[in-house]
């Protein structure tokens, strides 16, 4: 369940026929929520595991969910006007969960820490 949800429906107030953007996907919990209101939603990532593991959701949702592999900050760049944005900012849980990943510390795992697997490793950081 995502952080504050209730919070988060309350201070959206999404109904149907608007258009809420997610701009923090991750495995998808505010846009279902979002989704079962009768809104639609463009759900964007930077983290392309979190965007593949939306795909069945996207097809199930009837046309009321696009899901876009990109940061947040280039959210004006895919959708023009909106009717609310929720940004649940920071590491995700299936990030930290999955010890190859490289974010995690409860876990062994490489030093990597990168969303989108390209550029420079955390370890090639340091």
């Amino acid at each position: 369940m995502p952080v504050l949800l209730a919070e988060v429906l309350e201070a959206l107030a999404p109904a149907q026929g608007d258009l809420i953007i997610d701009g923090t996907f991750g495995a998808g919990g505010y846009t279902r929520a979002i989704l079962a209101t009768g809104a639609s939603v463009v759900a964007i990532d930077r983290d392309p595991d979190a965007i593949a593991a939306g795909r069945d959701l996207e097809v199930q949702s009837g046309g009321r969910l696009r899901l876009v592999q990109a940061p947040f900050s280039t959210l004006d760049e895919h959708v023009e006007s909106a009717d609310g944005v929720v940004l649940d900012i920071g590491v995700s849980s299936m990030q930290l969960d999955q010890a190859e990943r490289g974010f995690s510390f409860r876990a062994d795992g490489p030093l990597d820490m990168r969303m989108a697997q390209a550029g420079l490793s955390a370890a090639d950081v340091v």
